[in-house]
């Protein structure tokens, strides 16, 4: 396993992280979930992703358990705040109540005295960024949490809160967490310059795009009964990346993948992990083998013939 620090900071992660949206408390069943994860630290990953939201705190809960086994100081705890935790008028968002009453409650549910990572999951226009970054700077001075991230924040946005922690003494944020895979590519513009000037890693959620770059969606027929595609709730997400011109293209890039030897999926992944300013990509798995399988994209260097040749296969697309 390949370790990469993050962005500017000292701290470093593994360049294959696991997460936790849509799998453990939700559809994956814990003695899977505590499988994936004790499968995940064992083949050297020491990053593990979760927030407060996802499964409305259950998936923290069985990150949480899934972890005790392991010495706290040899992962990577991160999670996140931001979205609606109950119905009250304070409940959600990153004002500083919601931040710290959230972080504490993340802290018991991961059974834990601090988190490494605290991400702000998306950007609250309603909240003066001061406001944020305070509350942040707070925790971190508190030994709460380590280092502060964000997830899906424009690069004004990054911009901003860069210039925002430099102007007021502020410890600055040290990551982004957007999706980027081979099908989603809209932060190489500006978000991923404007984070390499800046110090700040990226830790992108869904590299294999749902599912899709590996493959088991095929043109012109209906997706299994099971997978996301196939469930309207995910649909949402997917709607794009389903379109028939994207399928025939991610066939074209199995065969490519098999010529080389390696899986659709590995090459995806090593794919994101060729890009600048990427310090891990975060799968999830709702099986240890999935897990097995993926980690041996950190081991995978593509050449720049083969980055061309996917490049051509996607013009267009993505």
């Amino acid at each position: 396993m390949e370790y990469r620090r993050l962005g500017r900071a000292g701290m470093r992660v593994s360049t294959i992280g696991l997460g936790s949206w849509l799998t453990y408390g939700g559809s994956v069943e814990e003695e899977n979930a505590v499988g994936c994860i004790h499968a995940a630290y064992e083949q050297g990953i020491n990053f593990f992703d979760t927030a407060n939201v996802y499964a409305r705190g259950r998936a923290e809960e069985f990150v949480g358990r899934a972890l005790k086994a392991f010495p706290r100081d040899s992962f990577v705890l991160a999670t996140k705040v931001y979205f609606p935790m109950g119905d009250g008028p304070n409940d959600k968002g990153l004002s500083r109540k919601h931040i710290m009453e959230q972080c504490h409650a993340s802290l018991r549910r991961l059974g834990t005295d601090y988190v490494d990572l605290y991400q702000c999951h998306r950007y609250d226009d309603e909240t003066p960024l001061e406001e944020v970054l305070r509350a942040l700077d707070d925790l971190v001075t508190q030994g709460k949490i380590l280092y502060a991230g964000v997830s899906e924040w424009s690069a004004v946005q990054i911009s901003d809160a860069a210039y925002t922690a430099r102007a007021h003494n502020l410890d600055g944020i040290v990551s982004n967490q957007p999706i980027y895979n081979m099908l989603t590519r809209y932060i190489e513009s500006d978000v991923l310059p404007l984070c390499e000037r800046e110090g700040i890693g990226q830790v992108v959620f869904s590299p294999l795009a749902q599912g899709v770059l590996t493959g088991k969606y095929k043109p012109g027929q209906q997706p299994a009964q099971g997978t996301r595609a196939s469930d309207p709730a995910s649909n949402m997400f997917m709607h794009n990346l389903m379109a028939e011109r994207t399928l025939s293209a991610v066939q074209h890039l199995q065969e490519l993948a098999r010529q080389n030897g390696y899986s659709l999926a590995q090459m995806a992944l090593a794919w994101v992990l060729r890009q600048p300013n990427v310090s891990s990509a975060i799968i999830g798995a709702s099986r240890p083998a999935q897990v097995e399988e993926n980690v041996k994209a950190s081991e995978i260097k593509l050449t720049d013939d083969l980055l061309t040749h996917i490049d051509e296969i996607l013009k267009g697309i993505a």
